[in-house]
């Protein structure tokens, strides 16, 4: 738990630095599940806590290609293949392999983080699964 906490403590210390770099800088505030405010019932609850613990995959992407087998069978060490995506174009983040949002890559400490710069709708979501 404490590995958590200086993780979390490492991480607003990157964002105090970039505040103070210029950049702009916005903390998502998330909304707790606080029972006294639910319009939920008890069954409902539970159903919804049940949902919450239930694991997905994250995973960024930054680019893809299309390449022939005999192509691949030639890469080797050091091989360079070029993606369809242009360099600075923001990150595709999927969950599950879907997209949920666009971001850029941040450095905190030697790991590899991600900045959302763009959150899709649900509703896009919803059509997209159509």
């Amino acid at each position: 738990m404490a590995d958590d906490k200086d993780t979390m403590d490492e991480w607003a210390a990157a964002l105090a630095e970039a505040e103070g770099s210029g950049d702009i800088v916005e903390t998502a505030e998330l909304d707790e599940l606080h029972e006294e405010n639910s319009p939920i019932s008890g069954d409902e609850r539970r159903k919804l806590e049940t949902i919450l613990d239930i694991p997905v995959t994250i995973s960024m992407e930054v680019g893809r290609a299309k390449i022939s087998i005999r192509n691949l069978l030639q890469l080797n060490q050091g091989s360079v293949v070029e993606l369809e995506r242009v360099a600075g174009e923001p990150l595709d983040v999927l969950v599950n392999g879907t997209l949920i949002a666009h971001g850029e890559v941040v450095v905190v400490n030697d790991k590899f983080g991600i900045r959302l710069t763009d959150v899709i709708s649900q509703i896009e979501r919803i059509k997209k699964l159509r």
